[in-house]
């Protein structure tokens, strides 16, 4: 049973029965929408709770729906199917960090940094955000070893937040050196690094499982960031 299924326990309908003036009567359903609204999100932490336990060979409309004390086939009803329902996770299961997140709370105030300050928050604020979720490790960790339609679908979810990151805060097209592919290198090593260190303590010498050995590698990144848009002499461009 799903550690959420007290929290979003099913109730039966109710109905009550209206008399208007004119002596006609209507049924309004007082809980359909909050039993249909409690079962969607019953069913995302179930999928939530099963990659945390199990990682995405224990994803499937049986498990789900078992995980999360309903009938499969309202998995079919609410979402489409199971791919759809994963779609769902990544964009309400706090699945990947928001672009506020990663702008540091403000998302105007990080656009009027000057762009290597700028730079600088978003990766940085990339790695904190990685660290502190651990069903996004998981996923990370299996998208390694297996591609199915399942990661697929998180994975554009990915590639979308990280395409409007670009939007609202990259520079203008040839001004600067690829910092797009700068970005997708670090993103890289942290996903890499983050997802080795819950099961390797030291890489290359540096301690994962301590906190300066995490801030070596933010003061890393920083370096790398820096010294590329200084050389360009660009540091200062929006």
């Amino acid at each position: 049973m799903s550690p959420y299924g007290d929290m979003f326990r099913v109730k039966t309908n109710r109905r009550r029965i209206i008399k208007h003036p004119a002596g006609k009567t209507s049924h309004v359903s007082q809980s359909a929408g909050r039993d249909r609204e409690a079962t969607r999100t019953r069913l995302i932490q179930a999928v939530g709770a099963l990659l945390a336990r199990h990682g995405f060979t224990a994803i499937g409309v049986n498990a789900v729906a078992k995980e999360a004390g309903v009938d499969k086939v309202l998995i079919y009803r609410y979402f489409g199917g199971l791919p759809q329902l994963i779609a769902a996770f990544g964009r309400e299961g706090d699945f990947w960090p928001s672009i506020e997140e990663l702008a540091g709370g403000d998302i105007l105030e990080c656009g009027r940094l000057p762009l290597e300050d700028r730079m600088v928050l978003l990766a940085r604020n990339y790695l904190l955000a990685i660290r502190k979720r651990p069903i996004t490790q998981e996923i990370l960790a299996w998208e390694m070893v297996e591609r199915n339609e399942l990661t697929e679908e998180l994975d554009s979810i990915r590639e979308r937040t990280t395409l409007k990151l670009f939007e609202l805060f990259g520079p203008p097209p040839g001004k600067v050196p690829d910092l797009a592919a700068v970005s997708a290198i670090i993103g890289a090593s942290v996903n890499y690094l983050v997802t080795r260190s819950r099961t390797v303590r030291r890489f290359s010498g540096i301690d994962l499982d301590s906190e300066e050995g995490w801030s070596r590698l933010e003061r890393g990144f920083e370096a790398i960031i820096r010294g590329i848009l200084s050389d360009s002499g660009t540091s200062a461009r929006k």
